[in-house]
């Protein structure tokens, strides 16, 4: 059912009863979470001295002032669980990754150049020599791979050094196939993307397995929707609808709750009838966002919107601002958070729910005067986490504002992959994922 939030409304049905299961992981079925796992391949085959295939996400963020420093190991840090279990098992690791947006161009430095700059901390992490070469396929590189032995990693350079690789190139993908007989995906924020290096080197391989990184984003995730301890809440945000009305129409099929915040809520107050005074609004939306809210009221969802927001005369953060009601907007007011009283009906539907996602800011957290919203849900997503409840982050800028917030540690799960965790909430498959061996 629709509702604007509000202590005073209907609730309207009654809720599910919760689950009595406490445990943070899902054991849900489906073909993403059928697919062979690293400790699952290692029980399968005898890896030492075997090469290994690993695909990895190094795109770390550098240095504005020299391009070669890394300012975030983050990304690094997150292969060495998978990393360090291959080498334990005597296999010799071959990792490949993308470094920015190259387009097929061979860049020295910076954020679309050389993989460089990752491999002394790479050294350091895993603590062990890490050998780069300079191409990512290529009889330089067999014979590199050829050479290795036991325990050893080599790192590919580039794989978007080649236009092939976005493209799915068969000569890429069996260029990669060549250096080695298994393959591991661990990069799971590529995965929803049928590349040469994620998708297409699987079927060059003998075997191809998930890493613990995308093992643990596909059991969260995937099982947040399709076996969740009920109730389950989604909490989404962000500036455009269009970018999320997929994953709010499937969320409709699986939620119990769905709260709506960010610069997307001004559409839906128009498909009402409100004024929303220069807010953000996408015209051609609107008709959709009414369909939107029709459709939950009928599946009997309660998709909630705010009652209040914070409203700026000017995109700024010395802007003079104003709380008010969503049906007291007009002029050139716009608004730019969620206002008090609807966090304390979030709040309220937050500590209800035993699932909860959180995909999307609820206004501009980049500006301090306008980031309560997101940091307060941030923290009830904590507290939420500390009573047992399963809690998810996805998306680059609910993670971000989460982790702004200190409180990174403090949820069920942050998600490493935007566009991939938006994809899997919407019930896709993965290409990644889907070329994996089934287990």
């Amino acid at each position: 059912m629709f509702s604007l939030a509000s202590s005073t409304l209907s609730r309207g049905a009654s809720r599910r009863a919760a689950s009595a299961v406490s445990s943070r992981f899902f054991h849900a079925s489906g073909a993403d979470l059928a697919k062979l796992n690293v400790e699952g391949l290692a029980e399968k085959v005898d890896l030492e001295g075997q090469n290994v295939l690993m695909r990895v996400d190094l795109n770390v963020p550098l240095s504005k002032d020299d391009d070669v420093t890394v300012t975030d190991t983050t990304r690094l840090r997150a292969i060495v669980p998978t990393t360090k279990f291959l080498l334990d098992k005597g296999a010799n690791v071959i990792l490949c990754s993308h470094f920015g947006r190259p387009k097929g161009e061979i860049i020295e430095t910076g954020k679309n150049g050389r993989l460089n700059p990752v491999v002394p901390h790479l050294k350091e992490l895993l603590g062990t020599d890490v050998t780069k070469v300079n191409d990512c396929m290529g009889a330089e590189v067999e014979e590199a791979a050829s050479k290795l032995t036991k325990g050893e990693v080599l790192l590919l350079e580039n794989t978007r050094f080649y236009a092939g690789e976005t493209k799915n190139d068969e000569e890429l993908a069996s260029g990669l196939g060549k250096l080695a007989d298994y393959f591991v995906m661990d990069a799971f924020g590529t995965a929803h993307r049928a590349h040469s290096s994620t998708e297409g080197v699987a079927k060059h391989m003998k075997m191809a397995a998930a890493g613990y990184l995308l093992d643990k984003e596909l059991k969260f995730l995937k099982g947040a929707v399709d076996s969740p301890n009920r109730p389950l809440c989604a909490i989404v945000g962000g500036a455009k609808v269009s970018t999320k009305i997929p994953v709010i129409e499937s969320l409709i099929e699986k939620c119990d709750t769905i709260l709506l915040g960010g610069g997307m809520i001004f559409t839906f107050y128009k498909a009402l009838g409100y004024d929303i005074g220069a807010s953000l609004v996408e015209d051609d939306i609107v008709g959709l966002a009414g369909e939107l809210m029709k459709k939950a009221e009928e599946k009997g969802v309660k998709l909630i919107l705010p009652t209040d927001v914070v409203l700026a005369d000017k995109f700024d953060n010395d802007a003079n601002t104003a709380v008010a009601k969503v049906d007291e907007i007009s002029g050139d007011w716009m608004g730019l958070d969620i206002g008090p009283e609807t966090l304390e009906t979030f709040a309220d539907e937050i500590a209800q729910s035993n699932t909860i996602v959180f995909n999307g800011p609820m206004g501009v957290f980049e500006m301090s005067n306008f980031a309560k919203g997101t940091v307060t849900v941030a923290e009830l997503m904590a507290k939420a986490t500390e009573r047992g409840a399963t809690t998810i982050v996805g998306g680059g800028d609910s993670v971000a504002a989460v982790n702004q917030a200190g409180l990174g540690d403090k949820v069920s799960h942050i998600s490493t992959g935007g566009g991939a965790s938006l994809e899997l909430l919407e019930g896709k498959e993965l290409p990644g994922v889907a070329a994996l061996t089934e287990a």
